[in-house]
């Protein structure tokens, strides 16, 4: 018996009622919908770059709204890339484990100075936090670099005065 032939008269019964239901349909989207379309791998998906919240009007929600999706966007891509980076170091370890420290230690910089980066954009914001709080870490860290040089370095000792001129 094969594959296609019925066990017994009801399953034939049951077969014929299935393929006058589902035929029609199914010739209709191999004939005319499938050959029309366009096919876009979903990945290739692109978005239109959106203002930043900067640009947006205060009272402006739709724009406030959408920086806001666009920061949530360009955060799960942050943190897919370090997350990819991560398990290449991982992978890297494992596969080169009795040398690995020295095999390894290219991708173990990439990962760090990206981890680092990423901190630097996201890192002690919260839980809950959106593109104006982002926005808000990003022009307190300029300031205090402005006064006191680069995080990490400490202060200098010295007072620099934002309003004085020269230099």
């Amino acid at each position: 018996m094969s594959e296609g032939e019925a066990r017994n008269s009801f399953e034939g019964f049951m077969k014929a009622i299935g393929r006058a239901i589902d035929g029609p349909t199914t010739w209709f989207r191999k004939q005319v919908v499938e050959p029309n379309q366009k096919h876009y791998p979903w990945y290739h998906q692109k978005f239109r770059r959106v203002p930043t919240i900067d640009e947006c009007y205060t009272d402006d929600a739709v724009c406030i709204f959408e920086a806001n999706q666009q920061y949530r966007r360009d955060r799960l891509v942050d943190s897919e890339i370090l997350t990819i980076l991560r398990e290449r170091f991982s992978d890297c370890v494992v596969y080169e484990t009795p040398d690995h420290v020295e095999k390894c230690s290219g991708l173990f910089k990439e990962y760090e100075d990206a981890a680092g980066y990423w901190f630097t954009k996201y890192g002690d914001l919260g839980a809950y936090h959106d593109a104006q709080t982002a926005y808000m870490k990003q022009k307190h860290r300029m300031i205090w670099e402005r006064r006191h040089g680069p995080v990490g370095s400490g202060m200098n000792g010295k007072k620099v005065d934002p309003d004085a001129q020269g230099d």
